[in-house]
């Protein structure tokens, strides 16, 4: 095994590929403690210490680091490795480590993120939402059915108009038509819109 090339990232780390592909990333210390230097031999011995002893080791140490600062899913989590140098199967050992806590569990994730946003935000922007974050929709759809009821949409609505201002009792047809558009845009279903306005007038 043959380093062939070591790439400068900052002043103090270092991308390393042997055998012409990308190893690992170490810090200028580390090159020094491991006698790498560019078109010298690797031991295979020394190869694997660096990945379990180095690299496996700052893998799962970031992966904690992610999560405690701040709640993510596993597909959130794993783009977040990547973009820190790591390879594949370091994303996989990581990953592994850190579910092996409990500390990843997506359906728990997706339900904490309807329960936090169904009273203002419409099922549509909260389902688009967890579809960026790499959730796929029958996880999603699951977890609607299991967190929503017909009344969370209404409650949601209701936060909306309020937030607008938006008095039944002295709104005009424009005004009317203006918020029913604005609602449906944000992707609350017709009927919830009407009837959540409708009774919003009869209290009035």
């Amino acid at each position: 095994m043959t380093v062939t090339k070591i790439e400068r990232v900052t002043k103090t780390r270092y991308r390393i590929y042997v055998d012409g592909q990308f190893a690992f990333i170490l810090y200028k210390g580390e090159l020094s403690r491991y006698l790498i230097s560019e078109e010298e031999e690797i031991t295979e011995e020394t190869f694997e210490r660096i990945r379990t002893e180095v690299i496996l080791k700052r893998a799962r140490l970031k992966a904690m680091h992610l999560l405690n600062d701040m709640d993510r899913t596993e597909g959130q989590l794993r783009t977040k490795l990547r973009q820190g140098g790591y390879t594949e199967d370091m994303v996989d050992a990581a990953v592994d480590y850190v579910k092996s806590f409990g500390y990843v569990n997506d359906d728990a994730y997706v339900r904490r993120f309807i329960m936090g946003r169904k009273e203002r935000k419409s099922k549509r922007e909260i389902s688009g939402a967890l579809c960026q974050k790499g959730i796929p929709k029958e996880q999603i759809d699951a977890a609607m059915e299991e967190c929503y009821g017909k009344e969370d949409s209404h409650a949601a609505i209701r936060k909306i108009l309020e937030k607008k201002k938006y008095d039944p009792a002295t709104a005009q047809d424009a005004e009317k038509r203006r918020i029913m558009g604005y609602l449906t845009r944000k992707g609350f279903s017709y009927d919830d819109i009407r009837q959540v306005i409708q009774v919003s007038e009869w209290n009035a």
